[in-house]
């Protein structure tokens, strides 16, 4: 590798809106701040809620047959 043409390698602290810290290595000069980190994000914390106020989830699973059974009701 040539030397000084790369960008400096450094630790930087980024912290979330959660209050969480972390310590890594960036090209970013100064500290780094998120909105949203693995210790607060839905996916990763497994607090993940599926939002579905149409109802398009069970009109799929009911039109191809997937998915939990559920009594018809009598028209």
């Amino acid at each position: 590798m040539k030397a000084g043409i790369h960008p400096a390698y450094n630790e930087v602290n980024v912290t979330c809106a959660c209050g969480s810290t972390f310590r890594t290595r960036s090209t970013h000069k100064g500290d780094v701040r998120v909105e949203i980190c693995s210790s607060c994000h839905p996916f990763y914390t497994g607090r993940q809620k599926l939002l579905d106020p149409a109802g398009r989830i069970e009109r799929f699973q009911r039109k191809y047959g997937r998915g939990k059974k559920t009594e018809e009701k009598p028209s």
